[in-house]
């Protein structure tokens, strides 16, 4: 073969297809000539060289072959002769000599020189290339061709094929053409006629861009035609479509270099950004096909040609590599995959995996897109929670079934079944379609009566095999008809007024709620009455408590316990036999005088139309007398005439009736009470009865007015000048005795809740017709009362009508007409004010909200607002009232003790103009604003602060007291106190702020500022002188002991007057600190107020009895002057006095009086007088004390003036007058005389000398003590002064004769007036009686303790 570098004609190839007949077993061997036209020799190809020139051996019978000849060209001006001389040749042409025939010569492939080492080869017509080179194939470049020549492509010298074949479908470009759509950008401004295909601009465009593009890609395999389809900005995108055989990259982007050649440069497009989409060469897989929530999908995209990278997208979103996303990308495999763990619906929608080729002149994007839908794996219980009477016998024949189904089958889908619960019932697992049912075994064995009520869950879970799990669960909840057991007691048959129980008992604990009802024929009764219903769980027990039984509590009961709507009952019948009840039994009379040996008339009567078959006798005395009874209008009477025969003495003889019915049940009436008065003058005899004068008889009322001629009530009649006069009537009116009657029967009702309602509308219009009665009789008022007392523990609903009628009648009833009989009532043991106060505290306490409200009511003197708190609130509870008066209170609770109650409770707030002033009250003690009460049905143990603004009434009272009604206090009489409340006063209002609830108001004083307040000052300024005295006496005596105290006497008495100092001393530091913080109106604990008096009381107690000790040792020095006593009987005999006897008398009235809540004073520290007379414990001993003490004075100053042996001469009368005033001016402060003056305070109207003269003594006491005990003792001072001069006793004196004995008398005087006042009763001065202060004007007060004195 030529080199190509001497050629100019590089290749030319010549296909020829020789027919050759060749014998058998000859030894033929295709071959290639390689025909040089300059040198006309024959060379083989260098594979065929190893054949010999010219020997041919055809042995093989007459095959066919085609040969593929190469013939080179070095001037190609011989081309067109060689094609027309082998198109020319004569076929077939046959050798001879080797026996071929060549039957076809055609000519296939012409290559032309196109650059070192390529040429540019064409197929000739009816020729194309083998589909195999067909993306390989690289079009000419177009300068190097001929127009008129078709498409060469680039193929690398020397070429050794694969030539061009005859073209069939299969060869390059001869399959159906493919629509490629690509898209370009040309770098100039985009033109709104762009948009219009109409346009003239629009049609330019085309045809060029066209016209460019038809040539530079004519020459791609089975290239078709392009088409511009639009133009969009950006610059200006040109989009176009080519149709065209299988192209490959290098092809389509050699195509794209080529386009600016045809193109004009004003067009100025990018060659740069010819870009091709694929959407339809992807393979795009994506597994599970049904995907649920939970589950792990794969998508897998795979193309056939080789990319730079790929992106994936959800919607239009980039998805990034993440916990939930992972992407794998195999190069080699031309495939990514990305999948997504734990899949949501929020994962559905359009995936696209985009991959990308980029070359220099083309980029190629495969783009595959699936839609997914991720479904939530819905798992469908047949019951969501179920109940199951697990004892039942059709449940444990049947059992029950449980099923979880999903809405799609799926073939990988596993289930299991868990169980959980107290409750182990287990079953067996069926599968069936999408479906997985629990077939449950129930049996009663597995379901114990304590376990009634467990919930046991079984949860069905369905997995879908590729990650998706779903569980739901169904909650079974066993329950076991209890086993229910009633009885009562004492029997099942009781008579009226008797009380019984009926128990009811049950195997199930685990109730909801339990129900009693009373059928008696067609008439069923719920009964309503929570007070006398008592539940338990533990055991589960139910018991009907009924106090008085009647004919309503007659029929068969009927006990139901209840779980969720599982009953389960037991019933009993109770039979109420007939008996008077004790209140319905009219006696007469009631009390009487008799004589001896004279008939009385006793007589019992009853209603006629309650009679029934009763066995009556009278009692007297132990003794039974059996009666009979007779009609007496409306009553059956039982008489009996009793003689007294027993008369050696004046006695009371008791008698009454007793009613026994067939069941032998019995009730006595009450007692007639009968005084034998013998032979004593009779001065009433009449219809009424005998009596010496001024006796007493009560008769029982009779209201001829009253159709039933029964009254409630009695008269007392006194025997006055021989007649009998009625002294006291407390007889209720007809109407009043029924509403009494009416509202027992109704407590005492199987329903009091649904009668309530309307006895309430009955009572407040009897009330409005009977108020002449009730304000001129006591009586009437205070059955009202008692009434209601006695409803106000039902419970009422709160609705306006029944609210409305109960404030109505208390606002009826504390009108300023009945003013006189409250002060009536109000002597009783417990005040009826203090009673109502209650009533409508727990009237309140009961209402029940209707629809989470309680409305708003008022009446003329009374009104009531209140809450319901409901869950989470914060909002603070501010209540405003206002009275006809325009007086106003408000009541503040903040938020934050709001958000400490329970969901549901009630705060109900009732205000009260005239009630407060009903209420008992002490001297100057006012109540100068509203009352109001605030009640929370929420228990708290804890404090509950309340602020309540109130505004005053009287602008001249002063010293504001916050006060609250306890109702503990006076014996559970009730009175004010103020205890957790602190007073804040402004020009017109009171702000209480208290730790509790209750009924508060305020209470003042008046105005007594003006009134002396000089013994305030002597209290303050003395004891401080006095406290600081008696420590500079504590220190002289420490100083001087060993001294002074050399014999017994001496040392005795400076004992006493050591113990007298110290026990004075710690009396008044606690008497100054307790009166500093009463008089600054602080608050203190009530313990500490327990304590500090306990030992204010017990060291001043000390202080006497040591001066007592010191007195009594002053009496024996003087009287038994040759008798001498040891040391040790005499300090062991004043150490019991001084300490033993105070601690006894201090003890013993605290253990008394404490638990009766009565130890203290309610304003003070002090010992308490008006509820215990606790303060005796202080003042008999203090008084007896003094009284001896000045006997001993008085024996000292007699015996200085006894006179001696001779005639005085006139300087020793002077010598004796000197001794006395010098004894007792030492004996008066020592052994406590100063306390006389007390006794001068407790007389009514004393003069304030007295006062002032008691408070200054007293508090100067330790200064006396100081002064005249210690300072005064000449030993004490020779002591001082050669202690002072550092030289030692010479010589002991003799036993000083003289008789001068300190009397550190404690200087009671509370550091202020009003201390001391408290202390001993009397408020501002020194007291030793607890007398009531009368109302003069002379009296002095202190200014201090807040409202109340």
């Amino acid at each position: 073969m030529p080199s190509p570098t001497t050629t100019g004609l590089h290749c030319l190839f010549l296909l020829v297809s020789a027919y050759c007949q060749i014998p058998q077993h000859s030894n033929f061997y295709p071959l290639s000539y390689v025909i040089d036209s300059t040198l006309g020799q024959e060379n083989f190809f260098p594979e065929m060289q190893r054949q010999k020139r010219n020997m041919l051996i055809l042995d093989v019978p007459f095959p066919e072959h085609t040969f593929d000849i190469e013939v080179s060209l070095q001037d190609s001006s011989y081309l067109e002769p060689i094609k027309d001389y082998f198109k020319n040749i004569d076929l077939p042409i046959n050798i001879s000599n080797v026996q071929t025939t060549v039957s076809n010569i055609s000519i296939t492939t012409v290559c032309l020189p196109s650059g070192e080492n390529s040429s540019c080869c064409f197929c000739e017509n009816g020729y194309a290339w083998p589909s195999t080179v067909c993306s390989d194939a690289m079009p000419c470049p177009s300068p190097s061709l001929e127009p008129a020549l078709p498409c060469g492509f680039m193929q690398k010298m020397p070429f050794y094929g694969p030539y061009c074949e005859p073209q069939t479908e299969e060869s390059c470009g001869m399959g159906e053409p493919i629509v490629m759509n690509m898209s370009v950008r040309l770098d100039s401004d985009f033109q709104d006629d762009l948009k219009d295909s109409s346009s003239p601009l629009y049609q330019n465009y085309k045809t060029d861009l066209e016209k460019a593009f038809n040539a530079s890609y004519r020459c791609l395999p089975g290239f078709v035609s392009t088409t511009v389809t639009g133009f969009s900005p950006g610059s200006v995108f040109v989009n176009f479509e080519v149709r065209t055989g299988a192209a490959s990259f290098t092809q389509v982007g050699d195509s794209n270099r080529a386009v600016p050649q045809f193109l004009d440069s004003s067009y100025q497009l990018n060659p740069f950004t010819f870009t091709r989409v694929i959407t339809n060469q992807t393979n795009f897989t994506v597994k599970p096909s049904n995907i649920f929530e939970g589950d792990t999908v794969t998508l897998t995209c795979e193309i056939n040609s080789t990319f730079s990278n790929v992106t994936w997208y959800h919607f239009d979103q980039t998805i990034p590599a993440g916990s939930r996303y992972s992407i794998e990308t195999v190069l080699e495999s031309t495939r990514s995959i990305l999948k997504i763990t734990n899949v949501t619906t929020k994962d559905s929608g359009s995936y696209s995996c985009v991959f990308i080729r980029s070359g220099l002149y083309h980029t190629e994007i495969h783009n595959g897109t699936e839609t997914i839908s991720v479904f939530p794996l819905q798992v469908t219980p047949n019951f969501e929670d179920i109940d199951v009477t697990c004892n039942s016998p059709e449940v444990q024949a049947k059992g029950l079934q449980l099923s979880c189904c999903i809405d799609r089958h799926l073939t990988s889908l596993k289930v299991s079944w868990k169980v959980n619960g107290t409750i182990n019932i287990t079953g067996v697992t069926i599968l069936s379609g999408n479906c997985t049912g629990y077939q449950l075994n129930i049996s009663e064995s597995l379901c114990p009566p304590e376990k009634s009520g467990a919930v046991t869950t079984y949860t069905c879970e369905m997995e879908t095999g590729h990650g998706a799990r779903r569980a739901r669960s169904i909650a079974v909840t066993y329950w076991r008809k209890a086993h229910v057991t009633i009885s009562s007691s004492p029997n099942s048959t009781v008579s009226e007024g008797y009380g019984f129980n009926v128990t009811c008992e049950s195997d199930v604990s685990n109730y909801d709620r339990i129900s009693w009802k009373i059928q008696s024929g067609n008439d069923t009764k719920t009964v309503d009455c929570d007070m006398c219903i008592k539940n338990s769980k533990f055991p589960a027990m139910s018991v009907l408590t009924v106090k008085s039984a009647s004919q309503d509590w007659r029929g068969t009961y009927i006990c139901t316990f209840s779980q969720k709507n599982l009953d389960s009952s037991a019933n009993i019948t109770i039979e109420v036999v007939s008996l008077p009840l004790k209140r319905n039994i009219r006696i007469d009379p009631i009390a009487i005088s008799i004589q001896c040996k004279v008939p009385y008339a006793l007589e019992c009567c009853i209603r006629a139309k309650t009679v029934r078959d009763y066995r009556v006798t009278f009692v007297v005395q132990k003794n039974e007398f059996p009666v009979e009874g007779r009609k007496k209008d409306n009553w059956l009477c039982y008489m009996y005439n009793h003689t007294e025969k027993e008369c050696n003495k004046e006695k009371e003889v008791v008698a009454y009736c007793k009613f026994v019915n067939h069941i032998e049940q019995g009730v006595e009436s009450e007692h007639i009470k009968l005084h034998l008065i013998p032979g004593k003058k009779i001065s009433c005899s009449d219809s009424l009865g005998i009596g010496t004068e001024n006796a007493t008889l009560i008769k029982p009322c009779s209201d001829v007015k009253n159709p039933e001629g029964f009254t409630r009530g009695n008269i007392t009649y006194q025997c006055i000048n021989s007649s009998w006069k009625p002294a006291r009537n407390d007889c209720l009116s007809g109407p009043i005795s029924a509403l009494l009657s009416d509202a027992e029967s109704l407590v005492n009702s199987p329903e009091p809740k649904a009668q309530l309602p309307s006895y309430l509308e009955q009572l407040n219009e009897q009330t409005k017709k009977e108020l002449t009665t009730i304000k001129n009789y006591s009586a009437n008022l205070g059955a009202i009362v008692t009434i209601l007392d006695m409803i106000s523990s039902i419970p009422v609903e709160a609705q306006k009508i029944p609210m409305q009628n109960f404030l109505s009648t208390v606002d009826l009833i504390v009108s300023d007409s009945t003013t006189e009989a409250w002060e009536d009532l109000n002597k009783e043991k417990t005040p009826q004010s203090s009673l109502l106060l209650q009533s409508v505290e727990n009237f309140s306490l009961h209402l029940q909200p209707v629809n989470n409200t309680i409305p708003s009511v008022s009446a003329n003197t009374i009104q009531l607002q209140g809450v319901v708190v409901k869950e989470n609130s914060n909002t603070a509870y501010n209540k405003d009232f206002r009275s006809a008066g325009n007086l106003t209170v408000n009541v503040l609770i903040n938020e934050t003790e709001i958000q400490t109650l329970t969901r549901n409770s009630t705060i109900v707030s009732v205000m009260y103009s005239k009630l407060g002033h009903v209420l008992p009250r002490k001297t100057f003690e006012y109540v100068n604003g509203l009352l109001i009460t605030t009640t929370l049905s929420s228990n708290r143990s804890e404090n509950f602060n309340v602020n309540m603004t109130f505004a005053k009434k009287d602008l001249s009272l002063k010293m504001p007291k916050c006060v609250f009604w306890n109702f503990t206090l006076n014996n559970h009489s009730g009175d004010w106190d103020n205890h957790g409340c602190t007073p804040t006063e402004s020009e017109h209002y009171v702000i209480c702020s208290c730790n509790h609830l209750t009924s508060f108001s305020i209470l003042m004083s008046p105005d007594r500022s003006s009134e002396p307040v000089f013994e305030n000052y002597i209290s303050y300024i003395g004891l401080a002188i006095s406290i600081v005295s008696l420590v500079v006496c504590i220190i002289i005596e420490s100083l001087v002991w060993k001294y002074v105290t050399n014999n017994t006497t001496s040392y005795m008495r400076h004992v006493c007057i050591l113990n007298i100092a110290t026990s004075l001393l710690i009396a008044d530091i606690w008497f100054i600190v307790i009166a500093s913080i009463t008089d600054q109106n602080q608050q203190m604990s009530r313990d500490i107020c327990i304590m500090a008096t306990f030992f204010i009381h017990f060291f001043y107690l000390c202080v006497f009895f040591w001066m007592l000790s010191l007195g009594l040792i002053l009496f024996y020095r003087l009287v038994f002057i040759l008798h001498n006593t040891s040391k040790t009987a005499q300090k062991a005999v004043a150490f019991c006095l001084g300490y033993v006897c105070p601690f006894v008398i201090a003890v013993t009235t605290i253990a008394v009086t404490l638990p009766k809540n009565s130890y203290t004073r309610k304003d003070v520290c002090w010992l308490n007088w008006q509820d215990s007379k606790a303060l005796l414990a202080f003042v008999i001993p203090a008084l007896i004390i003094v009284a001896t003490n000045l006997f001993i004075a008085a024996v000292v100053i007699i015996k200085i003036l006894r006179p001696t042996i001779g005639d005085r001469s006139s300087g020793q009368e002077r010598k004796s007058l000197f001794q006395i005033g010098k004894s007792v001016a030492i004996l008066t402060p020592l052994l406590g005389l100063t306390w006389g003056f007390g006794l001068a305070t407790i007389i009514k109207n004393s003069h304030p000398a007295f006062h002032i003269l008691f408070t200054l003594f007293n508090a100067l006491q330790g200064l006396f003590i100081l002064v005249f005990g210690t300072l005064w003792d000449k030993k004490i001072q020779e002591a001082l002064l050669k202690r002072n001069s550092s030289s030692k006793w010479s010589s002991q004196q003799s036993k000083s004769s003289s008789l001068i004995l300190v009397t550190p008398m404690l200087a009671m005087s509370y550091p202020f007036s009003r201390t001391f006042n408290n202390l001993c009763g009397k408020t501002g001065k020194y007291r030793v009686s607890s007398s009531e202060p009368s109302t003069s004007s002379t009296e002095n007060t202190s200014k201090a303790y807040s409202l109340l004195n």
